[in-house]
């Protein structure tokens, strides 16, 4: 019994650099939270995923960055209001296509639709979600990082 034990052992002791390193190969994550109509809230969101992205890059590690925008930080992803859509469809379709996601709040753009009598278009790197604050919770709930700017 004790040999069957000190092989045990000696075999968790041989596995746990492997082990180590598969759990090291796991993806960052990341979900910042834009709820402000302010540009330099926006541009410090992109500049935040941008750094993480990069940083990430540069280790050889995977990374994913979701931007959640509702409320009035509705407006980033707003075709006819964003202040930052170049930088957007910059990072998105150039520098990050695969690493960065955009959501878009739709309980907030209903009811700017509402509010103001048209319809809102959304950029197009940008997915609408039901609901910003839900999609936020359910990111931090499965284990993603939160960063609010």
């Amino acid at each position: 019994m004790r040999r069957m034990f000190l092989f045990a052992a000696a075999l968790l002791i041989l596995a746990a650099p492997v082990l180590a390193t598969a759990a090291d190969k796991r993806p960052h994550r990341i979900a910042i939270q834009v709820d402000q109509n302010d540009a330099a809230v926006m541009n410090l969101a992109l500049n935040n995923a941008s750094n993480v992205i990069e940083y990430y890059r540069s280790k050889g590690e995977d990374v994913q960055v979701e931007i959640v925008a509702y409320g009035p930080g509705l407006n980033m992803l707003r075709e006819d209001t964003s202040p930052v859509k170049d930088r957007i469809r910059q990072i998105k379709d150039v520098s990050f296509p695969s690493d960065i996601k955009f959501a878009a709040c739709n309980n907030t753009k209903e009811g700017m639709e509402k509010h103001e009598g048209h319809k809102i278009t959304i950029v197009p790197q940008a997915q609408i979600v039901p609901s910003g604050v839900v999609e936020l919770m359910e990111l931090q709930e499965n284990g993603w990082s939160y960063v609010r700017p």
